[in-house]
């Protein structure tokens, strides 16, 4: 029991690490959460500094999901839980990070490191149905819903646990929560576009 709060606890830890707040504060000395959207995330890095700092903190982002999820094998044992809570305590740390006052991103990006190492088959189609869409409308906030929603009708279709299917439901429900302005813009036709303009 000790190693799997261990293990919980570490993962969190590590999704705290918001590498768009280090890497903005790093490169040109901003607090990234003050410009653009104001959202701690590789979108948002994009739009302010550019493809290659946005790449980096996108990259690094899925790498601490996937990162949580072994660490969750790893200290975990046999218990199928662990490794999908120790996923979500990284979603969480990167939305509420210790280190940064608990004002963090959206989460996407953990997510798509999360679930690929959980059932990679369905973040895969997931992905490819999300970059799609992102590719024709230009809207990064739809196709990371999309991928948030589609992922657990295929896990219960194709991929079914009980542990991945609760967890894959709950980061439904986070990445829509995070993205209730964005929806709204949607709605509203005002939601800013992939390469239209780069934040302030």
């Amino acid at each position: 029991m000790a190693y799997e709060v261990i293990a919980v606890v570490l993962s969190y830890l590590l999704g705290s690490v918001s590498f768009s707040i280090v890497i903005a504060k790093w490169v040109k000395g901003i607090d990234i959460r003050q410009h653009g959207s104001g959202n701690a995330g590789a979108t948002n890095t994009l739009r302010v500094l550019g493809k290659g700092p946005g790449i980096l903190v996108f990259l690094l982002d899925i790498a601490k999901g996937v990162a949580a999820v072994w660490i969750g094998h790893a200290l975990g044992g046999d218990n199928d839980w662990i490794p999908v809570l120790s996923g979500l305590a990284a979603i969480i740390g990167h939305n509420w990070p210790i280190w940064f006052k608990f004002k963090g991103g959206k989460g996407i990006a953990t997510t798509v490191g999360v679930i690929a190492t959980l059932a990679f088959v369905p973040a895969l189609c997931a992905g490819i149905i999300a970059i799609l869409s992102i590719v024709v409308t230009r809207y990064v906030s739809l196709g990371s819903l999309l991928f948030a929603g589609i992922t657990p009708l295929l896990i219960a279709s194709f991929y079914y646990s009980l542990p991945l299917f609760t967890a894959s439901i709950v980061l439904c429900v986070f990445a829509f929560v995070r993205h209730r302005t964005n929806i709204v813009k949607l709605f509203q036709g005002t939601e800013n576009k992939l390469g239209a303009k780069k934040g302030a």
